[in-house]
């Protein structure tokens, strides 16, 4: 079915070739859209006030008629592609979907956090600032891995797992309008101030939105990384409580039980508190498990598209 086939050439595209140049890329075109109108409408922190409902519509506005607009244009694209021969609506589905995941670039991001860190502490510190939001000046040298592993777990399924089970539920509009969904969190969706402006009120229905779209795969992917390293983590709804997000430390309360090793946010969290100090090893275990649960991920969405158009009797 063009459906699945898409999905496995999507899965090849990003092994082979990776994320296609910015210009074509649509995650890169809703950033531009989310930037534009912030930096509109975001007020500068001295005009923030401390209840603003009409800033919150404001939000809620904007975020709606950019959700409308890509989901929209992915079901145009659907719709143009079914009407192609199959192999051919497969084509064009798997380069359109391939943009709207990503994992062969969040692994090789992780990895290269570790390399740099054999290099030296502030290499490490600064790889890893392509990765994180938060402040890594101050991070030692168990920190920066902590991170990088941390952000592997939470970005599988963010960025991979989230995009793929609205995929199957809702076709390519539902994987593109998560997608945009997640973008408008990491952009907006933030308490207090970031690059000149306060998020609070404007970003509050972009966080939400996040926050539901990705609960169900979030929880998914810890049984994605059981199933990538056999085994249970046994504990992972207590640890997963202790993180502010309640999707994020799913993943990465897994992966620290799984691997053992203690994962913190310095005066935030800490998950697995017991747990030994993360080395290299872990680093390379965690993207061993990671692309393990990326094909499982890629089975079981086969498996749920084949099974949803067999005719019912």
């Amino acid at each position: 079915m063009p459906a699945v086939a898409a999905l496995w050439l999507a899965l090849a595209i990003d092994r082979w070739l990776g994320e296609p140049a910015a210009r074509w890329h649509p995650v890169v075109w809703m950033g531009r859209y989310l930037g534009s109108i912030g930096a509109r409408m975001a007020p500068r922190p001295a005009d923030a006030k401390p209840r603003d409902l009409p800033l919150f519509l404001a939000g809620a506005l904007a975020w709606g008629m950019g959700a409308v607009l890509v989901g929209a244009l992915a079901l145009a694209v659907e719709g143009a592609a079914l009407w192609l021969p199959r192999w051919a609506a497969a084509m064009v589905l798997a380069l359109v979907l391939k943009p709207l995941f990503a994992w062969r670039m969040l692994r090789a991001e992780v990895l290269a956090v570790d390399a740099a860190l054999a290099v030296s502490l502030e290499a490490g510190r600064a790889q890893l600032a392509r990765l994180v939001s938060r402040d890594v000046s101050a991070l030692s040298e168990c920190e920066v891995r902590e991170s990088a592993i941390e952000s592997l777990a939470e970005n599988l399924n963010d960025s991979l797992v989230a995009p793929l089970f609205w995929f199957v539920l809702l076709g390519l509009p539902g994987a593109a309008v998560y997608r945009f969904a997640n973008t408008a969190d990491a952009m907006w969706g933030y308490r207090g101030e970031r690059n000149g402006r306060d998020w609070t009120w404007f970003g509050k229905w972009a966080a939400r939105a996040d926050d539901v779209l990705s609960w169900l795969p979030a929880r998914l992917t810890v049984l994605l990384l059981a199933l990538a390293a056999w085994r249970w983590p046994r504990g992972v709804a207590r640890e997963a409580q202790r993180t502010p997000s309640p999707n994020s430390g799913w993943p990465m309360a897994a992966m620290a039980l799984l691997l053992g090793v203690r994962l913190a946010k310095p005066g935030v969290y800490a998950l697995n508190a017991e747990g030994r100090p993360a080395d290299a090893a872990d680093t390379q275990q965690a993207a061993q498990w990671g692309g393990r649960a990326v094909l499982a991920t890629a089975a079981c969405a086969s498996l749920a598209i084949f099974f949803a158009a067999i005719p019912r009797a």
